[in-house]
């Protein structure tokens, strides 16, 4: 059976060459026509020598995964609709602004994570994506984009923000997170890739010391109680143990902060005595906020703050010092807003079996 070349990181695609009788520069090579040039036919990667070519032709493909659907927004944000196999599809959502170019990376067929607020977490998990899968999103939007080589940079920001919880697949997380970095590939610095996580302690701590980029931390709640309604997997690691882990984080982390989500609802969250409650929760870690507007989706009970309360909560904030931004909502007439992202994905899992599939894979 053929093996996709796109499930290699590095190291591993240098590894795989070995066993092939190669030198380790051919990887570099072959790591260079796949992710900087975006060329998955191996008679076009002209530098390298026809018999090489023709062996990888019999042993090996380039196969990102495939685009069912591409959504532009008139606010000019693209939702990228993308196959994972057997009746599932993963988003990815590209939001182009003045000064960057930002993709919002899915990690899972769903999420086991089940937010109370987030309509992913309402369709249940079906599976950790490949590595293939993972990069191939960002593979797909270089070639929707039109580059054909390394030094544009009209994506110059990933986040794993998309479909899943990043640290529930994390070795392929990690694998896709060094190519993203990896000269020879993306050449991505590491303050401008940002894994954003619901809080699994113990993974936070495996990834500062693996592969340390920017982290973003879903708070959206201020206390313990709160939290472990929003946000189930608080019951597991609370905010004592997570503030902890933010602290130990930035001991290697690329920035200095701990960038915070925060989504706004109305009369859940929301208010001034709330604001005062994060100040204290997060007094020792630091931090900057940002807001997000709840983006509503059907069924849920939640409802989107106020403008002059989400004005009021960041002042709070801001007059203790703290960076606060509030989110602009971006992509709502094509549903890739943030928490909207529920794509096509076939439930295959009960909610209590699909919570504790990534929680057990985190401790191995």
């Amino acid at each position: 059976m053929a093996v996709n070349l796109l499930d290699f990181d590095a190291d591993g695609l240098t590894a795989w060459f070995a066993e092939q009788g190669e030198k380790p520069f051919r990887a570099k090579q072959v790591l260079r026509w796949m992710h900087r040039s975006g060329v998955a036919d191996f008679d076009a990667m002209t530098d390298i020598a026809k018999s090489l070519r023709e062996k990888l032709k019999a042993r090996a493909v380039v196969a990102p995964p495939a685009v069912v659907s591409d959504k532009l927004s008139d606010d000019g944000t693209r939702k990228f609709l993308i196959d994972v196999g057997n009746g599932n599809a993963v988003e990815t959502v590209l939001i182009p602004e003045d000064d960057r170019g930002t993709l919002c990376i899915s990690t899972q067929a769903g999420c086991a994570l089940d937010c109370a607020f987030c309509s992913t977490g309402k369709q249940g998990f079906n599976r950790n994506l490949t590595v293939s899968e993972i990069i191939g999103q960002l593979w797909q939007a270089n070639n929707a984009l039109g580059v054909v080589h390394g030094d544009e940079r009209v994506i110059s920001n990933v986040v794993m923000m998309g479909m899943g919880e990043p640290l529930a697949n994390y070795d392929n997380t990690v694998a896709a997170l060094r190519l993203m970095l990896e000269d020879h590939a993306y050449g991505l610095s590491r303050r401008r890739v940002t894994v954003s996580t619901s809080g699994l302690v113990p993974v936070i701590d495996r990834l500062r010391e693996d592969c340390p980029v920017a982290l973003a931390v879903s708070l959206h709640a201020p206390n313990d109680r709160l939290r472990d309604e929003l946000v189930p997997i608080n019951q597991k690691y609370p905010l004592k143990e997570l503030m902890a882990a933010c602290q130990r984080y930035l001991e290697k982390a690329p920035r200095d902060f701990i960038t915070f989500e925060y989504t706004m609802m109305a009369g859940v969250n929301d208010s001034e005595a709330h604001a005062r409650e994060v100040l204290a929760l997060v007094r020792d870690v630091p931090c900057k906020f940002n807001l997000i507007p709840f983006n509503p989706f059907p069924g849920s009970p939640f409802r989107r703050s106020p403008a002059e309360q989400v004005r009021r909560f960041a002042d709070i904030l801001i007059q203790a010092g703290i960076v606060t931004t509030k989110r602009k909502t971006r992509g709502d007439d094509i549903d890739a807003a943030c928490g909207q992202l529920a794509g096509q994905v076939q439930d295959k899992t009960r909610r209590t079996a699909g919570r504790m599939i990534p929680l057990t894979e985190v401790r191995s």
